[in-house]
């Protein structure tokens, strides 16, 4: 395993090896706006949400590396303390990858990247009409991480008002992320679309207490065959199934390790199934 103490490296190389494996992050293509009215479009992907009550995101605009210069959006919010945070989805990763672009302060991004102002309810800035979903918050505190190239300054904004297309809801009014088809952030120019083959999902363990992988059979939890996500799925039953009722799950004829079915089994979700090999 390689090692690296960040004081050792450059910025630049530690940024890139960080941002290398912090990933997927997601986006927030942020929209504000400085003293004398002129709006400005930035993506950062420094970025999350952190509370629900009050609703606080925080994304953070990071000093230049290169020159140590500010960005315009913290310009701005240390002017205006508003922002709007709008959430990029597939279709607009272009045209956000173009606002990105450093044109000089005063020039309006909208407009080089061909997005729609649409008025806020609550604050100055506008929100990005092609947006499918766009929150309207307050900046109630930035927090200066340093003062060299690529330190941070963390927005910390609630929420006034949060805007959600009609299209990407479900029939019960809540966001469905395969309608979202939002992006994230990965290393150097790669970024992952959050949507067909690459959305999968893992149950919460929330109404069970799982065995845990500790209580597994031995032959079963030092298997060569079977994964780590394997073993994982196995240990969150509320106990090992007994003989008497395996017998009702179907059986499967084994040619070869039974191993080898097991995993197949579970990696199309059968659990019981797969202990019914694993145990007969």
């Amino acid at each position: 395993m390689k090692t690296i103490n960040p004081k050792d490296v450059s910025t630049g190389a530690f940024h890139r090896n960080m941002l290398g494996a912090v990933a997927p992050r997601p986006i927030a293509f942020a929209s504000t706006i400085d003293k004398d009215g002129n709006v400005n479009l930035s993506p950062f992907s420094f970025f999350n949400a952190f509370s629900a009550n009050p609703p606080v995101m925080v994304f953070s605009p990071a000093r230049r590396v290169r020159d140590n210069t500010t960005k315009h959006t913290l310009e701005n919010v240390l002017e205006v303390p508003e922002v709007v945070i709008n959430i990029v989805t597939y279709n607009m990763v272009e045209q956000m990858s173009l606002s990105s672009t450093e044109y000089p302060k005063g020039i309006n991004e909208f407009l080089k990247s061909g997005f729609t102002e649409l008025p806020s309810e609550t604050i100055k800035p506008p929100r990005v009409a092609e947006s499918p979903a766009q929150f309207e918050c307050k900046v109630i505190d930035i927090i200066q991480l340093g003062n060299e190239g690529g330190a941070g300054n963390l927005i910390v904004c609630e929420v006034q008002r949060a805007h959600f297309s009609e299209d990407i809801l479900d029939e019960s009014g809540i966001v469905d992320t395969l309608k979202l088809d939002p992006v994230g952030r990965m290393g150097g120019n790669w970024y992952v679309r959050a949507n067909g083959d690459a959305l999968f999902e893992v149950e919460k363990p929330l109404t069970t207490l799982g065995i845990g992988i500790d209580k597994l059979p031995q032959e079963i939890k030092e298997s060569p065959i079977l994964t780590g996500n394997n073993l994982g799925k196995l240990a969150n039953v509320e106990k090992i199934p007994t003989l008497e009722e395996l017998e009702q799950v179907q059986s499967f004829t084994v040619s070869g390790h039974p191993h080898d079915l097991a995993r197949t089994l579970l990696d199309g979700d059968k659990i019981m199934e797969a202990w019914k090999v694993l145990l007969t």
